[in-house]
């Protein structure tokens, strides 16, 4: 009996040491031994990115371990490749499975934020597909009609590919606001309800609305923070708005 609870307190003890940490177990097919990875977020600017740690791919594996204050988007860049590879870092077991050939469809998952941000994406990409389908079906076309100045065709092209974006802009629009209204722990919502804020013809009262059914520790994030503080700065009226004028008191 007591080597059962001896073995359930070091798994309760793993568990909960595993969920104050990250491991980025990465798998790296076609790159030679000794090449680096990086791993880079943007600076506090956000003008760029810097590197936060360094690792060599040895027998096409890589790991990178740390500690997360909190989630935030972080990329890993190889060396020798031009691509680079988007995803969350949080506490909790990373796998990221990467082929030199196939930089972009790198696989990410492991921890609940990055299997949201794929599924996310891969629901965004299926509603942006038309427009990626008529830029290759038409892509000589208008390489022809631009050679012979044909501006019929362009304008034509042009008309109906500006239909295609607009009905995919507004559909969308729909797929980010419904997902932030259903998923209050997922790290991409509060970044939603972010960039909402900076639209000036969303409700602020629907944006507040929004951020209130988020998880605490996601208010409490740096994004949830800024979102607080835009909200409090939308609330306030402008310096030289002009005041309501007050009735005359009566006599």
């Amino acid at each position: 009996m007591k080597k059962i609870i001896l073995f359930l307190t070091a798994t309760v003890l793993l568990t909960s040491c595993s969920k104050d940490k990250y491991t980025i177990s990465g798998t790296a097919t076609g790159f030679e031994n000794g090449k680096t990875v990086i791993l880079e977020t943007q600076d506090e600017k956000g003008m760029g990115l810097i590197a936060v740690d360094t690792v060599k791919i040895e027998n096409g594996k890589f790991e990178i371990k740390g500690k997360a204050v909190e989630p935030s988007f972080h990329t890993l860049q190889i060396e020798g490749t031009q691509g680079k590879i988007p995803f969350i870092l949080e506490n909790g077991d990373i796998t990221i499975v990467v082929n030199k050939d196939t930089i972009q469809k790198s696989k990410v998952s492991g921890t609940y934020n990055n299997d949201e941000y794929v599924k996310f994406n891969e629901e965004i990409t299926k509603v942006q597909k038309p427009l990626m389908d008529f830029q290759i079906a038409n892509m000589q076309k208008m390489q022809m009609a631009q050679q012979t100045k044909d501006t019929a065709t362009i304008n034509g092209l042009m008309k109906e590919y500006t239909k295609i974006q607009t009905e995919i802009g507004a559909t969308s629009k729909t797929k980010y606001v419904d997902y932030a209204n259903t998923h209050p722990k997922s790290f991409i919502s509060v970044l939603i309800i972010q960039g909402m804020s900076n639209d000036p013809a969303v409700d602020s009262k629907k944006i507040e609305t929004m951020y209130n059914s988020l998880e605490e520790s996601l208010k409490n994030s740096k994004p949830g923070k800024a979102l607080k503080t835009k909200l409090a700065e939308l609330k306030t009226p402008s310096v030289g708005a002009t005041a309501m004028p007050q009735a005359p008191a009566a006599k």
